[in-house]
């Protein structure tokens, strides 16, 4: 799929769709073309192997009368015109029966620049499906034969996407954008003395030349192998130091907290708290989508404004949250760009690409620091274990016990209970290993005094 045409013809049919709108309504359209490929390895031989195009249109309709403003949207699976021409009148109709909202809109461009990041690789497309399926074979094999306590592979997957978007309103929205990504991911099984553990190794980029096939398979090994005899710990209250995986999936839990929609809908424990000091002066977290080595970087967001830097808690303090149009408008505030959709739904808010500004140190220095501790390898039911509006958090994780400033015995079936607000006051230092992750946050070693660890 050539990014140029590509996104032209996306552009030409929304120029088509906004040529239709009437007088009395404001009309936005996304075009959506992706292709996509996953392919699974098990025991020697190729278990699945996708390959897929899809491509739709979602269509906003804002109906302007009597002072009212009333919004509808339809999407479609289909870039027929007939269709889309169907799909707006669905919008329509369907704005006919909503409830009037003065801060509905579409937002218009502002004064920010789109960033120009290279996150399209041509050679991606001339990639053969032999070439993909080898690089998950190879990725089971070099699993299976890095270690003898290694017994098995429950997956080893190669996934791709190719995908070019563009949104066009009549407020003068027109842009359109492509990228390319590619992924490796390997989870792993390890047994010594009747002990079964497993572990997870993974390799990201934007073409097949990226991927580190050994970097992914001695990660699902180490992760597995070091985790062989694990035991409960005692309950106490003591340092943890987390990984870069886990600091990361609490990072998205707190970026969720800081979106405009949480705040609106009451689910936020930070809404009322914007200038407070709701972390240690260590922590800077930033929302950067113009950062091409994001996952998730973009040059629009999902309404079409130019993606920024967006700084959300600086030294502590809470600066921003992240906003659409609606959610500004509804908070008399400016749109941080910060709108996430795909062609099927309407415009929702969240952080983009969230990271924390890195400390100086490296994971082993950490643990160094700490002299006694936890490193927290993983954490089990995030999610459903955090309470978005008191913070309450608890967890189940593993991991290994830190004595003497270096790791020493696998730990697991343990509980760590705090609030989101306490883990943020408590954290002692951020580590200087960054690491992007398939996701909307990027990890790294984070180390937090005076948890509770519930064991034994």
């Amino acid at each position: 799929m050539s990014a140029s045409v590509s996104t032209e013809e996306l552009l030409e049919i929304g120029d088509r769709i906004i040529g239709w709108a009437g007088d009395d309504e404001e009309v936005e359209i996304v075009v959506a073309h992706e292709h996509e490929t996953e392919v699974r390895a098990y025991d020697g031989e190729v278990e699945y192997f996708a390959s897929a195009t899809s491509r739709g249109a979602g269509i906003r309709v804002i109906k302007l009368a009597g002072g009212e403003r009333r919004q509808g949207f339809a999407y479609a699976g289909s870039l027929d015109e007939n269709i889309l021409a169907e799909t707006l009148d669905d919008a329509r109709d369907n704005a006919k029966f909503a409830t009037s909202d003065e801060h509905l809109g579409l937002i218009a461009p502002d004064d920010v620049t789109y960033p120009s990041l290279d996150l399209f690789k041509d050679s991606l497309a001339e990639v053969s499906p032999e070439e993909k399926i080898e690089l998950a074979l190879r990725l089971e094999r070099s699993v299976c034969e890095g270690d003898q306590r290694i017994i098995g592979v429950e997956s080893a997957d190669y996934a791709d996407s190719i995908s070019a978007s563009a949104i066009v309103s009549t407020s003068g929205i027109r842009v359109a954008e492509c990228d390319t990504s590619c992924h490796l991911a390997a989870f792993s099984i390890a047994n010594a003395d009747d002990d079964t553990q497993t572990g997870f190794g993974f390799s990201v980029g934007r073409e097949p030349s990226e991927l580190d096939v050994d970097i992914a398979a001695q990660d699902a090994i180490h992760r597995a192998t070091r985790l062989l005899g694990a035991k409960k710990p005692h309950s106490q209250r003591m340092a943890v130091l987390l990984d870069p995986w886990v600091s990361a999936q609490l990072l998205g839990v707190v970026g969720g907290t800081l979106s405009g929609d949480a705040v609106i809908r009451g689910r936020s424990l930070f809404a009322d708290r914007l200038g407070e000091q709701i972390a240690t002066e260590l922590i800077t977290l930033i929302d950067d989508p113009t950062n091409p080595e994001a996952f998730t970087a973009g040059e629009a967001d999902g309404e079409g404004l130019a993606t920024r830097q967006n700084v959300l808690v600086e030294s502590g303090y809470l600066k921003s949250f992240t906003h659409n149009s609606y959610t500004a408008r509804r908070c008399a505030t400016s749109s941080t760009a910060s709108a996430v959709r795909g062609f099927s739904s309407t415009p929702g808010t969240a952080c983009l690409a969230l990271s924390l500004l890195p400390g100086s140190l490296s994971q082993e220095e950490l643990c160094q620091k700490v002299g006694e501790g936890v490193l927290v390898q993983s954490l089990f039911g995030l999610h459903s274990g955090v309470n978005p509006v008191s913070g309450d958090f608890s967890c189940g994780a593993e991991g290994l016990v830190i004595r003497d400033g270096a790791t020493a015995e696998p730990l697991k079936e343990f509980t760590i209970a705090s609030t989101i607000q306490k883990l943020l006051l408590n954290i002692a230092d951020v580590g200087n290993d960054l690491t992007w992750l398939p996701m909307r946050a990027a990890g790294m070693s984070l180390l937090i005094e005076d948890v509770t660890i519930s064991g034994d």
